[in-house]
Parts: structure tokens; C-alpha cells; sequence
């Protein structure tokens, strides 16, 4: 059972409210300048950890995928860099699915596609089930009363039983898609596009009680739907698959200081394809809040803690979050009443998948569904958490579009479970328009990351314009949710200490004190950035590749710890 995300405190909050901190400081007590976090996370802080991600993808046979070693040094990593900036990283570990298609055939509307089309737009859905050996031959294409068909009350009065079901995409997740057309007795379930382009969609974990599930375009979907108004429509269907499982972990680390009960969170996931380095996907997104998390930790005091997450196993089916909200539900429901849980202490869910995309677009997730309907519920509070980082790009003039809240990333869970949730986007396997040019430039009826899941998904791809517009909102807006998300759920910062008399003038001739550099000789204390990482003229890759990150992070360590801590403007 999904539990509701209870709200903090019952407040109006329309969509013109302005997150505390994003546009000055007001009455409350704030100890993040959010401009000043802003002007320390630099693009060259963020290219620091993706030449060290890229050097543990050639150092481990190309990539960083699930279960392999790239993701155990990636991993590492990531852990080492938190450590020398004062975290204390968790693993939190879980078993994994992954999946190989082995044979797939599918003729639909007088056309075969296979494994060896060069341009398949009928996708099989990650988690999906098999056909039986000798597959499904010359099945019925039936479509319900209400097209999306998210219940098995949907096909009630249709004779799906042994057919092949036609659904819409919309309103839930593939997956109750597929466990209703299992329900009411399908073979099997094909799901169209709502928006044009092909469906790659995923089920999540495989569990048995799916049936084969495959995505179409929306192309195709409208030409099966026209079709079936003409007569009956027959599909041959074949599908084998592997599935093995694998040890896998997320990693995360929260700020020793702010209120835990009220829990600011970004995550991104770390795992790559098979195929490549993944740098982009998502390298770039993880990368950038490991050097936000750094940055912020130089930051003083907080008013709300930050938690920052690295997911494991996203691209195998949004495993990892999955996972960890789910072991968060579990633990909530075995609460005594009244007490607090721990997805109802996250005060919002941000995500950053892909921020680096080569022919980008700058978009944000549309929590207010102001140009695509959401096939989800969409939690009160994600609507206020669109509009920080919408905000941030408005009052720095910078072109921004929505991206659909379509649950295909690590948010999926957390609104699942009622957590109000948004992040940015650059783009992945869309097509950029003459529109979207006008806006950002790049080249029109090119993919926005040509290189998307494959071995071209490397470090000479990052757009760094791209990289550093988004790291900019992220910084910013960490810090101001850090300050205040009253916006979001109406917990209130606590006020300011009263101002304390003035200290005596010093006098001048009087011999000065000497001064400490921030963080030097305490290691709870360092904040060296990916930039210090980068400066050590090529160690990372040397350190990566031979003898591991803890030379890195020595090389770090006494850098922090030198007298000249001064660093450079931001680089965006």
C-alpha cells in the first residue's frame, strides 16, 4: 500500500510564493548565502569528478554498470570525496535483477520488427515477462473503454482473456498497466506513446504476475487504434529473456547540522550502461551534487539538513530509489501513532538526471502539469519546488521548458509515496525542434544527446554551457531550500538570535592574531573542491587507475590543509 506524504502544516500556497533565500534574506535566521554556494560550485569542480569517473569507466572494461567493478571504484569514489568533506557516507545495499533480451520478434499492422531492426520503435518494456517457448501466434489486439486502463476494472465488459491488450500511456505506471491486463487475463500488453517518438518505458523490479509488456510510438499506437475500428487485428509476439541477480548498493550522506526532521534530499544515480562511461547518463548529475555536497559543506550551520543520494541500478528499472523509499515505508508503517516517519520528514526530492546533454535543452520536471499531464498523482508541495528552480532561471533571464513528470527517473518513487519532488534535465533521446534552438541554440532534428546509451556517452561529449547553467540552479537552490521550505510544506525557519553589541574597535597598532584556514589540519572540516581534485595535474586518473582514490584523497587533503585556500570565480 502506497503511504500519502502528511503535510507539516496546513498553509495557501499559490503558485506565486517566492522560496525564502532565492530572492534575498528576510526575517528568518539563514546561514547559506545561496549566491556565494552558487559562485563555489564550478563547472571545473564538477569536471574534476567526471575525468575521475571517466578514468574508472577505462580503468574497468568501458563502463560503470551494475555489478560490475566500474560501479564498486565509482562508488568508492564517491564515498572518499564525501569523507575528506566531513560526511560519514552509508552504503545501503540490495539485490538487483538484470535483464538480457535474448530473442524478440514482433509483427504488428503487416511489419516485423527483431533485435536486428535498425530503428526499433517496438520497445519490450525493462522488467517485462517472457512469452511462453514457442511464443504468442496470431493473438487479438483489444483495446479497453478507458484507454490508459490502469485497473482491472478498465477491461471490465472487454474479452481480453488470451488476447493482446492496447493501452495508452498515461495516469499510473507501466507496470499497474501491466499487472491490470494481467489481472483481467491479457497474454499480453502493448502501450503506446502519448507524446510522438517511441516508448521505452520499465516495469521496475520483474515479478511474475506481469505479462510481456512491450512499448509502441505513438505513431504506431494511433495506426493499431485505427486499424481496429476496421476489423479484427492480429499480433505474433516472441520474447526471451535472462535474468540474473545481482549485489548492488546506493550511497548517502547527509549534513551534520540542520533539522532532520525536515530533511531537504537530491539524488542522482550513479550506475552507467553497459555500453559506455555514461558521463552524461549520469555521470553529470552525479558528479554535480557530489560537488554541491562539498561545497555546502564549507557552508556553516544549516537551518534544514541536506541529504544527497547516489542510486544504484537505475538504469536496470529505478531499482535503487525504489528501494530505499520502500524500506523507508516499511519502517514508517511500524511506527507507534503519532510519531513522525521518515519519508514524511522529507521535505522534497529533487533530481538530476542528465545535465550535460551535447544538443541540450535547459527543462524542468512539470510538476504543475502546465504543458504535459502527469500520469501520476503529483504531491502537494511539488508544484512550489518546480517553481525555486523555474524562479532561479527566470530571474537570471535564462530560457527554460518543461519536461514531462512522467516517472522515468529516480523521482518515480518518492512521489509515488507522496514526497513532493521536481529536477532538471538537459534531454536524452528526443529530437530537438526549431523552437528549442531559438531558445538554446544547438541543431535542430538531432537528439538532444546523441550519444545516449552508448560508448560515445564519454567526457569529449559534456556540454559544459550546459553543465554549468545547471550547476548554477542546483547550487542555488540547494542552498536556499537549505535556509527555508516554507514554500514547499510551511515548516518555518526558526527566528534569528538577538543581535549581539557590537565588538570593541580593535586597535591598530596592536599586534594581529593569527588566523586558521578553513579547515586545515581537521579533516571533519575540509571542503576541497573537484577543481583541487583536477589541479593535481593528471593524479586523478594515475590515482584512479593504479592505485585507487585514497591517493586522491591524500593529494586532497594536503592541499585543504595549505595556507592559500583561494579559488577561483565561477567559471560558467
Amino acid at each position: 500500500m502506497k503511504r500519502r506524504h502528511r503535510r507539516l502544516a496546513a498553509i495557501g500556497l499559490g503558485t506565486g510564493v517566492v522560496i525564502a533565500g532565492a530572492a534575498g534574506f528576510g526575517s528568518a535566521a539563514y546561514a547559506v548565502d545561496p549566491a556565494d554556494l552558487e559562485s563555489r560550485v564550478t563547472v571545473a569542480g564538477v569536471m574534476a569528478h567526471l575525468e575521475a569517473l571517466q578514468a574508472i569507466a577505462e580503468a574497468n572494461d568501458g563502463n560503470r554498470a551494475l555489478g560490475t567493478s566500474g560501479y564498486e571504484a565509482s562508488g568508492a569514489y564517491v564515498e572518499e570525496v564525501l569523507t575528506a568533506a566531513g560526511y560519514i557516507p552509508e552504503r545501503q545495499e540490495f539485490i538487483a535483477t538484470t535483464q538480457s533480451i535474448d530473442e524478440y520478434s514482433i509483427t504488428l499492422l503487416g511489419t516485423t520488427q527483431d533485435l536486428e531492426t535498425e530503428e526499433l520503435d517496438r520497445i519490450p518494456m525493462e522488467g517485462t515477462t517472457a512469452t511462453p517457448p514457442e511464443g504468442l501466434t496470431g493473438l487479438e489486439l483489444v483495446e479497453p473503454a478507458v484507454l490508459v486502463a490502469c485497473t482491472p476494472e478498465a477491461w471490465d465488459g472487454v474479452d481480453v482473456a488470451g488476447k493482446v491488450a492496447l493501452v495508452s500511456r498515461g495516469e499510473c505506471a507501466f507496470a499497474d498497466k501491466s499487472l491490470a491486463a494481467s489481472a483481467a487475463g491479457a497474454a499480453a500488453l502493448l502501450v503506446y506513446n502519448n507524446e510522438p517518438g517511441p516508448l521505452a518505458g520499465t516495469l521496475g523490479e520483474q515479478v511474475p504476475e506481469y505479462v510481456p509488456t512491450v512499448g509502441l510510438s505513438q505513431e504506431e499506437g494511433a495506426a493499431a487504434v485505427a486499424a481496429l475500428e476496421d476489423g479484427p487485428v492480429t499480433i505474433d509476439l516472441q520474447l526471451q529473456e535472462t535474468t540474473t541477480s545481482v549485489e548492488t548498493f546506493n550511497i548517502i550522506a547527509q549534513t551534520p547540522s540542520g533539522d532532520p526532521g525536515n530533511v531537504v534530499m537530491l539524488g542522482a544515480h550513479l550506475d552507467s550502461v553497459q555500453e559506455g562511461a555514461g558521463i552524461n547518463d549520469n555521470g553529470s548529475g552525479s558528479a554535480a551534487i557530489l560537488e554541491t555536497a562539498v561545497q555546502l559543506a564549507a557552508s556553516g550551520e544549516l537551518n534544514n539538513a541536506v541529504r544527497f543520494a547516489w542510486w544504484g541500478a537505475e538504469e536496470v528499472g529505478l531499482v535503487g530509489s525504489t528501494h530505499y523509499v520502500e524500506q523507508l515505508a516499511i519502517a514508517d508503517e511500524e511506527l507507534p501513532e503519532g510519531e513522525v516517519g521518515e519519508l514524511d520528514k522529507i521535505a522534497t526530492y529533487l533530481n538530476f538526471d542528465m545535465v550535460a546533454s551535447p544538443n541540450y535543452v535547459i527543462s524542468v520536471y512539470d510538476a504543475d502539469e502546465s504543458t504535459f499531464p502527469a500520469p501520476v498523482e503529483v504531491p502537494e508541495g511539488s508544484i512550489a519546488t518546480e517553481k525555486a528552480l523555474t524562479d532561479y532561471f527566470d530571474a537570471n533571464g535564462q530560457p527554460w521548458i518543461d519536461t514531462a513528470f512522467d516517472a522515468r527517473s529516480d523521482y518515480d518513487a518518492f512521489i509515488a509515496y507522496g514526497v513532493p519532488a521536481s529536477g532538471l534535465f538537459t534531454g536524452a533521446d528526443d529530437v530537438k525542434t526549431e523552437e528549442q534552438v531559438a531558445l538554446f541554440g544547438g541543431t535542430a532534428g538531432v537528439t538532444h544527446d546523441p550519444n545516449y546509451h552508448s560508448a560515445a556517452d564519454d567526457i569529449t561529449n559534456v556540454n559544459e554551457e550546459a553543465l554549468g547553467i545547471m550547476v548554477g540552479a542546483i547550487a542555488s537552490v540547494t542552498g536556499s531550500l537549505a535556509n527555508d521550505t516554507s514554500a514547499i510544506n510551511g515548516v518555518v525557519p526558526p527566528s534569528p538570535e538577538p543581535t549581539e553589541a557590537p565588538s570593541p574597535t580593535p586597535d591598530p597598532t596592536a599586534s594581529p592574531s593569527p588566523t586558521t584556514a578553513p579547515g586545515a589540519g581537521d579533516d571533519s572540516q575540509l571542503a576541497a573542491t573537484g577543481a583541487d581534485l583536477g589541479a593535481l595535474g593528471g593524479a586523478i586518473p594515475v590515482a584512479v587507475l593504479l592505485i585507487g582514490a585514497g591517493a586522491v584523497l591524500a593529494a586532497v587533503r594536503m592541499r585543504a590543509a595549505a595556507a592559500d585556500r583561494s579559488r577561483a570565480g565561477s567559471d560558467r
